[in-house]
């Protein structure tokens, strides 16, 4: 699994990503029509599985990871028993880490692709994050912590403050130099970390609202804002969506234009992209006040894309020629790559199970995946 690649997309930032509203509206119509693929292009869902009883060169489907030409397989990594919920390079790291509800996290040698160390953690592994040289690991009850500038140390436990049980941890995000971690109770956790005792201490009490577990979290400016990272966003299997403000940690809007789980937020600045299970995905923009004084940062939907499944997760990059793009997932076991903003479909990649981990590495051209039967793929991303 080299990490060499002649070409070197960026994963989009958060103002890289920004969508024409306008324009995604214009073009919604096309949508239908050239979302499909052709028929001379469907891939054998037996030899996805493993058992197609034909030569590539006798079925009269393909048999292919992929649909179009931006997109090859390059390894797959093999060791986790159950589904992958979260992956992670950290920056200037050889070593990819992985989680799964197998109760483990993986650590990978980026060169030579193989397992180097497997941590048992007693529980499922709800997500993965790194922020620096940090990985934060969610599981029951709690949120782990690994130095890896200290590769050989165990992990850390990072204090609660408050009842010790709040369930699964399904979703964390770092905004404003503050650990965000969605729990099953639906309460989200808060730490920052304290360079003097070298440990992470907890920043507030739970920022409460959601009646039921939070399963998505990202972080984001406001619409006037000239700073990033103002904002935080918060899924819920209650199907809404909390904004909350970073300043002073208080729900200033709730969104509840969903009807199921909200499984993925990603952020463009001034816009808000979330899926849910509902078969939607929708683009969330500030909603125009006729006083500017008032409601300058209350979102709205502005538009919405709908699918024939459920949605899982989203990632948002640039492809070669610097066009953003819109990576989805679907309960269907497919991954679909849109152009953005028209929402035309440019490609496909197909798992044996959900894939609900969609990881883009750096300035590299890789991008990994995780799903349902454990396995990690690494994909090429850009031109063959």
């Amino acid at each position: 699994m080299e990490l060499d690649s002649d070409v070197k997309p960026r994963p989009a930032t958060e103002a890289d990503l920004r969508v024409t509203i306008k324009q995604a509206n214009l073009k919604a119509t096309a949508t239908t029509s050239s979302s499909k693929p052709r028929k001379d292009k469907i891939v054998c869902r037996h030899w996805i599985q493993g058992k197609c009883r034909y030569a590539d060169d006798k079925c009269k489907f393909l048999h292919s990871w992929t649909i179009g030409d931006d997109v090859s397989l390059m390894s797959t990594l093999q060791g986790h028993k159950k589904s992958v919920t979260g992956i992670v390079l950290p920056p200037g790291s050889d070593k990819l880490y992985t989680g799964s509800t197998d109760g483990t996290v993986r650590v990978w040698d980026c060169v030579s692709g193989k397992c180097v160390r497997v941590i048992n953690l007693g529980g499922e592994v709800g997500c993965v994050i790194n922020e620096g040289h940090w990985v934060f690991v969610g599981v029951p009850n709690a949120v782990k912590a690994l130095n890896t500038q200290k590769p050989s140390c165990e992990m850390t436990t990072l204090g609660l403050r408050g009842p010790a049980r709040v369930g699964q941890v399904y979703a964390m995000v770092v905004g404003n130099d503050i650990l965000f971690a969605g729990t099953h109770s639906g309460s989200i956790l808060s730490w920052r970390f304290n360079p003097v005792t070298n440990s992470f201490e907890p920043a507030a009490a739970s920022l409460k609202g959601h009646t039921l577990g939070v399963a998505s979290l990202a972080v984001g400016g406001g619409a006037t804002s000239t700073k990033r990272h103002t904002l935080l966003y918060s899924g819920s299997f209650d199907g809404s969506i909390r904004v909350w403000s970073l300043e002073s940690l208080q729900c200033v809007q709730t969104l509840a234009e969903h009807t199921s789980v909200v499984t993925s937020l990603i952020c463009s600045d001034r816009c808000l992209f979330s899926c849910a299970l509902d078969q939607t995905l929708k683009i969330w923009a500030p909603a125009a006040a006729t006083d500017q004084s008032e409601n300058k940062d209350m979102l709205e939907v502005k538009y919405t894309h709908s699918e024939e499944y459920g949605l899982l997760a989203l990632s948002g990059m640039h492809d070669s020629e610097g066009k953003p793009v819109l990576w989805c997932s679907c309960n269907d076991n497919i991954l679909r790559l849109y152009d953005l903003p028209s929402f035309c479909e440019r490609g496909r990649v197909f798992a044996k199970q959900e894939i609900r981990v969609i990881q883009a590495a750096g300035p590299h051209g890789l991008v990994f995946t995780g799903d349902g039967t454990g396995a990690v793929r690494v994909w090429k991303w850009g031109p063959a």
